[in-house]
């Protein structure tokens, strides 16, 4: 074969990637940057413009990525790329190495960073978090997966229209997904002006999906299982207050993993759905089976007063099929809140009893 023809085939491979078929090296395409083994992501990016997108091929690039342009695309292959941390600590140097993190999109509170896509890559083994999200809107995360982080998989703060689908996120050392309105302040929830988090696969992290001091937003057709919770709500006494969200058609089984109290929380294990200081929440039409434990905040779907005291109320749990739940299906332990429903619900047990639809 002619060195030419051999040529040719590596730009179409290449193009084809992109989902350029028709153009002949993808790599000299204007707004395009391609990398390779042995090549720099983060030079890559440091030379895209705003609007561009990284092409990562096939390989373990070690590095961290920080991302600070709008509109930028980090495309990888699917599971054959794949970022993991330096070799040494030495090689480490930026803010989003040294905070041990491996992908961060990082704007400020007069400049957010917008409309950046990351896709189809594998994030493993940092000490902080897989990817990283701050001061952005319309940050969209798809095709990742997030394994073996220390902290979270995927993560978002002080961001609005996060669009989170099709990730797989596995032995996080907390969430697997989170979403707050800052993780070093308090303060009132964030409207994150519909952030989706959807047709996930969330296993064996410490929780599958927290949304923490935010309000609405979308948890939808995600599978989560083998966690030590399911999906946690959490708010506080700050005004506004989390909520006004909707958690639905998910799919939580057998979140029975041990994981021992924290300052801020109690142990958990066998939590499927919790909210606790959430308001105007709706949970419905997700089947919640097989969550077992004998932390306080064990069973099916549970409301419980957050740990500073806060209530729930005006939320709604319809129409769920919650079964083989213990130490109860449905589970509402927040005696002051008001205004929480729960009907039509397919149960066994509740506490207090009658909630179960007949």
């Amino acid at each position: 074969m002619r060195k030419r023809h051999i040529t040719c085939l590596a730009g179409a491979t290449i193009a084809t990637a992109l989902g350029l078929a028709a153009v002949p090296s993808a790599a000299s395409v204007p707004g395009h940057h391609v990398v390779g083994p042995g090549d720099s992501i983060q030079r890559a990016v440091d030379a895209a413009n705003a609007g561009d997108t990284v092409l990562v091929l096939p390989g373990v690039y070690r590095e961290s990525v920080l991302i600070t342009k709008p509109g930028l695309t980090l495309r990888g292959t699917g599971g054959q790329t794949v970022i993991m941390p330096p070799a040494t600590q030495a090689k480490a140097a930026g803010s989003c190495a040294a905070d041990g993190n491996g992908i961060c999109v990082v704007g400020t509170a007069s400049r957010t960073v917008d409309e950046v896509t990351i896709r189809s890559l594998t994030v493993s083994g940092f000490s902080g978090n897989g990817v990283w999200a701050s001061w952005t809107d319309g940050l969209t995360v798809t095709g990742v997966t997030a394994s073996g982080n220390g902290t979270w998989g995927i993560a978002q703060e002080r961001s609005t229209r996060g669009d989170f689908r099709g990730n797989t996120a596995t032995g996080n050392g907390d969430a697997g997904i989170f979403v707050a309105n800052s993780v070093t302040e308090e303060g009132g929830a964030t409207d994150t002006r519909g952030t989706r988090i959807g047709q996930n696969v969330l296993d064996g992290n410490r929780i599958g999906v927290t949304a923490r001091r935010v309000r609405n937003l979308v948890i939808d057709d995600n599978d989560i299982t083998g966690n030590c919770s399911g999906v946690f709500v959490v708010g506080d006494e700050s005004k506004p207050a989390a909520g006004a969200m909707t958690v639905s058609g998910n799919r939580i089984l057998e979140n029975n993993k041990f994981c021992p109290a924290t300052p801020r929380l109690t142990a958990i294990q066998g939590s499927g759905i919790v909210l606790t200081g959430s308001e105007k929440t709706v949970v419905r039409s997700n089947v919640v089976r097989g969550n077992v434990g004998t932390t306080p905040l064990s069973g099916g779907i549970l409301l419980f007063k957050s740990f500073v005291g806060a209530l729930n109320s005006d939320n709604t749990i319809s129409g769920n099929l919650v079964r083989d739940n213990q130490p109860a299906d449905l589970a509402d332990r927040d005696d002051s809140g008001t205004g929480n429903t729960f009907v039509s619900n397919e149960c066994g047990t509740s506490v207090p009893a009658g909630m179960c639809a007949d």
